[in-house]
């Protein structure tokens, strides 16, 4: 049982997940076969209208297998934000590629496309683009700037399934867009992640090197390239299959968690992310950014002695020990700012009217003070 009186995120799981899951066990097909791996890649495919949709074991894996899928390798360039899941910058060094970071806006927090194009060079092969927190980069002027330098374009979701710009799902810009279905995400196979493209070649070469880079013409164990173990389990699958079915309710209820903390949050001395035009959030987490790093810590305390379950925004991967280089420190900014200064509130799809109310009342009489 949690500690919280307000969790800051529990999935919406019921009986359907289990009525399939249980169909797995009695069947037997509970490894990286059976049918509801077709069908959640079929019924994905349907809602984001990716041509192809490859499910795997997590969504670092996905982010992996989209930059060996584009041949990256030792050397290149690849351009991704400091400010976000340290995933995308992992699996930029599993090809043993060069991250190159980009700042992003204090208004969205999401990539700074005006800085985008003086930031490609010659050794630029890909950028990996986050769609922070739920909501929509600038994603039409960035596709224009990849296509004008000819890189490719990684648009990283797992934290934007159910947003759209101009009515195309998010992830069907670019050349690959990659998802993740842990837990706390807005639908949840436990562990698992979905690659969409819609060039063939490539989806065939994602398939093969997540499946140990077996040679389907020859016998059951012919391999011709190095390839991974980063098949996802029947039963993720249906747990998958499961989610998609209530996706619509589970973004209606999560909308409605975005209104309430929109219109009673007291905006004086807080500030939320700002919704590009023609774009549709799941708002994955509701964010409020504070004055500065002491009032937003003081805060967290405070919602900790209440019993609110909340997070800091993600930390700068640039500043971390593996990353860390001291002269590149101030040249990110805005990202510096939003990490200090920013906090997940409770963002679940089963949050109560009234619960989110009594996070409202509790943030509004504490920033009072300042």
């Amino acid at each position: 049982m949690s500690k919280y009186k307000v969790s800051l995120f529990e999935p919406m799981v019921g009986l359907k997940e289990k009525q399939y899951v249980l169909d797995c066990l009695k069947s037997n097909w509970i490894s990286s076969k059976g049918k509801y791996i077709e069908k959640f890649q079929d019924k994905f495919s349907q809602y984001t209208r990716a041509k192809h949709s490859i499910s795997v074991i997590n969504g670092t894996a996905a982010l992996h297998l989209a930059l060996l899928a584009i041949n990256v390798k030792k050397d290149d360039e690849v351009i991704v934000t400091s400010f976000t899941y340290v995933a995308p910058v992992n699996a930029i060094k599993y090809v043993e590629a060069k991250a190159v970071f980009i700042d992003v806006k204090l208004e969205t927090s999401q990539i700074d496309e005006t800085i985008l194009e003086k930031t490609i060079t010659k050794k630029t092969k890909a950028l990996i683009l986050p769609h922070l927190y739920g909501q929509c980069a600038e994603i039409e002027k960035i596709q224009k700037i990849c296509k004008k330098k000819k890189i490719y374009l990684i648009e990283d979701c797992a934290e934007a399934f159910g947003c759209f710009f101009k009515k195309k799902h998010l992830g069907t810009f670019g050349e690959i867009g990659t998802f993740s279905f842990f837990g706390s995400k807005t639908i949840t196979t436990g562990e698992g992640g979905m690659v969409i493209t819609k060039n063939k070649k490539l989806a065939d070469r994602i398939y093969k090197l997540k499946t140990q880079g077996v040679v389907k013409t020859k016998n059951d164990y012919w391999h011709d390239i190095i390839g991974y173990n980063y098949r996802m389990t029947n039963i993720c699958a249906a747990i998958g299959l499961a989610q998609l079915e209530k996706k619509d309710l589970i973004l209606k209820n999560k909308n409605k968690v975005f209104n309430i903390y929109n219109k009673f949050l007291d905006k004086k001395n807080i500030r939320m992310n700002l919704v590009i035009k023609d774009s549709i959030s799941s708002y994955w987490q509701i964010v409020i950014y504070l004055k500065n790093k002491k009032i937003r810590d003081n805060l967290r305390i405070f919602l900790e002695q209440n019993k609110i379950e909340t997070r800091t925004t993600f930390p700068p991967v640039h500043t971390m020990p593996m990353y860390y280089k001291k002269k590149n420190v101030k040249l990110l900014p805005n990202t510096l700012t939003l990490s200090s200064t920013g906090i997940c509130l409770p963002s679940g799809p089963l949050l109560k009217e009234k619960e989110i109310f009594f996070v409202c009342k509790l943030v509004n009489n504490f920033i009072k003070k300042f």
